[in-house]
């Protein structure tokens, strides 16, 4: 009895990318593109108010993630967003004396 093999894909690890960026970076891009569009889409300078920020934060993005690892941002994001006092104990809601002992003679 030999052993049946089927040929599979040789890129599982590799992470998705879309023109370079990562999805969220795409989603946040995106995000962007519309709310500019949403907002300045019918004046005359559209070209300035909508496309240039684009492209600008999308440059930003691809220098200024150069060498980082995967889901940089979003981990970045969650970093600051955090506490930045962490205590294994609950914050005080009363600020009680503790009980005196009677000490019986």
């Amino acid at each position: 009895m030999s052993l049946r093999s089927e040929p599979t894909s040789q890129s599982l690890e590799k992470k998705l990318l879309i023109l370079g960026f990562e999805v969220p970076d795409v989603l946040a891009i995106f995000l962007l593109l519309s709310i500019l569009n949403f907002l300045f889409g019918q004046t005359n300078h559209k070209l300035f108010l909508v496309w240039l920020p684009i492209l600008f934060i999308a440059l930003i993005l691809r220098v200024g993630k150069r060498g980082k690892p995967d889901n940089y941002l979003v981990h970045l994001a969650k970093f600051h967003m955090r506490a930045k006092y962490l205590s294994a104990f609950a914050n005080p809601s009363i600020d009680a004396l503790p009980p005196n002992r009677k000490i019986n003679v």
